[in-house]
């Protein structure tokens, strides 16, 4: 499994004195020295720690970027400039502190399909952000999309109580459907440095995309060595 990295809440912590501190370009060099495979950042419609000028900014070094996204017109055409490497359409409601369950691709499979069209006509590989359902997975095979993201939300939370073992089961049974139905699986969304271990259970997963524990790690050990440590138990 590869490692992707989200850098969101650095820039939270940049942006509660408004200041220049922690300098995101800073910390994504650092992490972009060590073997992981993408920065994900998340430029939500408020702008509440994501910036559009950081995407530019941290393209800038060479970095695969993985935009998460709304499916809403004003973020289309700044990643139809931009070009990351990858974007993952990820539903989003403003007063949520971060993004509560997976997209509901069911209820708007035409409308999802028309939109990344113009997304992977720049080469762009796009990616749902979707719950461990059947329904949504094949919805997003009718979308077009080239992976899914599963959201290990659920999984995370279960985690903390012990009994996980249901949860965990919907992933490895979603990832092996999405398998043989041609698409490709990534997972995110709660993973930790106590349950991420559980991953190497689940069929078929090509990269987790992990941002809080590890900034929260970072605090303590340092962003380098928290990357480091999250790579050892994944790998």
């Amino acid at each position: 499994m590869k490692l992707g990295v989200n850098i969101d809440h650095i820039a939270t912590l940049r942006n509660a004195r408004g200041g220049v501190e922690p300098n995101l370009v800073e910390a994504a060099k650092i992490i972009l020295k060590e073997n992981i495979h993408s920065l994900t950042m998340h430029l939500r419609e408020d702008r509440r720690h994501i910036k559009d000028n950081d995407l530019y900014d941290i393209k800038k070094l060479g970095a695969r970027i993985n935009l998460e996204m709304a499916a809403v017109e004003e973020i289309q055409k700044i990643a139809l400039d931009l070009v990351p490497y990858s974007v993952c359409i990820v539903p989003e409601r403003r007063l949520e502190v971060t993004t509560e369950g997976g997209l509901d691709a069911a209820s708007q499979t035409d409308y999802l399909k028309e939109y990344i069209k113009p997304l992977k006509e720049k080469g762009i590989i796009v990616s749902l952000f979707i719950d461990a359902d059947f329904k949504q997975i094949e919805a997003s095979k009718k979308a077009g999309t080239d992976y899914i993201e599963l959201h290990t939300g659920s999984f995370s939370n279960a985690f903390l109580s012990g009994n996980y073992s249901k949860e965990l089961e919907k992933l490895k049974n979603s990832a092996a459907y999405a398998a043989d139905l041609g698409i490709k699986v990534n997972a995110g969304h709660g993973l930790d440095y106590k349950n991420v271990y559980l991953m190497k259970e689940v069929p078929n997963l090509c990269e987790l995309n992990i941002g809080h524990s590890i900034i929260s790690k970072a605090v303590f050990i340092g962003i380098k060595e928290a990357v480091r440590e999250m790579l050892s138990l994944i790998s």
